[in-house]
C-alpha cells in the first residue's frame, strides 16, 4: 500500500498539476535541500520536501524547516488564488500525510506525519482568505503589520469607519443592520480588488496600507454578525 502512496505523492509533489493561482504570479522555484534518509541512509532523500517519501525505503521524511505555503499548495506566489483548486490540493495532501495512515508505522514517522498534517492545515488556512494571504505575501517580502488595528491609516477612512460604527450601534431594525452589512461587504470587495492590483504591480507599500484598512473592515463585519445574532 505504501509503495503506491509514495508513488502517488511523488506525482502530487513534483507535477504542477492544475495551478492553484488563477493569475500569473511569480512561482517559487527555490532549490530543495537534499540529505540522507533518516531511516535507511539512502543518499538523495529530500530534507523535508519533494517527494516526502524516501525513494528507497518509502519512509516518510521530515517537513521542511522553512516551508513556502504557496509551493506546498501548488500555487503561484500570487494574491489571486483559485480557491476550488486550493481545496482540492488540501484534500489531496491530507489523504496522503494524515496521521491515521501512519498508526502502524514507527514513532518517527508518526511524528513527521503529525508535523506534515499540521503544516498543510496551516498553509490551507493562510492562503484561503484574502487577509491572511495578503499578510503572508508581505511577510515573504520582508514586510509585516503589527497585531490589532493600526491608527496609522488615512483620516478620511478612519472617519468613515467611526461613522459606520455609530450607525451600527444605533441600528434598531434588521433592515438597518442589513444595509450596514451590505456596505461593509462592498468595501471589502473593493479592497480585495485593489490588493490584487497592488500585489500584481509589486507595490508592497500600497498593499500594506490596504491590508491595514482590511483589518478595520473585517472587524466591523464581525460586529455586524454579532449584532444580527443578538437581534
Amino acid at each position: 500500500m505504501w509503495r503506491g502512496a509514495a508513488r502517488t505523492l511523488r506525482r502530487v509533489w513534483r507535477a504542477p498539476g492544475r495551478p492553484c493561482s488563477s493569475g500569473r504570479g511569480d512561482t517559487t522555484s527555490a532549490p530543495r535541500s537534499v540529505s540522507n534518509c533518516w531511516s535507511c541512509g539512502c543518499q538523495g532523500a529530500p530534507a523535508g520536501g519533494d517527494p516526502l517519501f524516501c525513494p528507497s525505503c518509502r519512509a516518510l521524511q521530515p517537513p521542511s524547516p522553512e516551508p513556502d505555503f504557496f509551493r506546498l499548495m501548488d500555487c503561484g506566489q500570487s494574491f489571486t488564488v483559485d480557491i476550488p483548486n486550493l481545496k482540492r490540493r488540501y484534500q489531496q495532501l491530507q489523504r496522503l500525510v494524515h496521521p491515521d495512515n501512519f498508526s502502524q508505522k514507527s514513532q518517527t514517522e508518526r511524528d513527521y506525519s503529525e508535523q506534515h498534517s499540521t503544516l498543510v492545515n496551516e498553509a490551507y488556512k493562510t492562503l484561503l482568505t484574502p487577509m491572511s494571504r495578503g499578510l503572508y505575501l508581505l511577510k515573504l517580502k520582508g514586510m509585516e503589520i503589527s497585531e490589532g488595528t493600526d491608527t496609522n491609516v488615512d483620516l478620511e477612512f478612519l472617519g468613515k469607519m467611526m461613522e459606520v460604527n455609530e450607525k451600527l450601534s444605533a441600528a434598531r431594525s434588521e433592515v438597518e443592520t442589513e444595509e450596514i452589512q451590505a456596505f461593509v461587504r462592498d468595501e471589502e470587495k473593493g479592497l480585495i480588488e485593489d490588493l490584487g492590483h497592488a500585489f500584481k504591480q509589486g507595490d508592497l507599500q500600497k498593499a500594506k496600507e490596504l491590508l491595514k484598512k482590511m483589518k478595520y473592515i473585517l472587524n466591523l463585519d464581525e460586529k455586524v454578525k454579532q449584532k444580527k445574532t443578538l437581534s
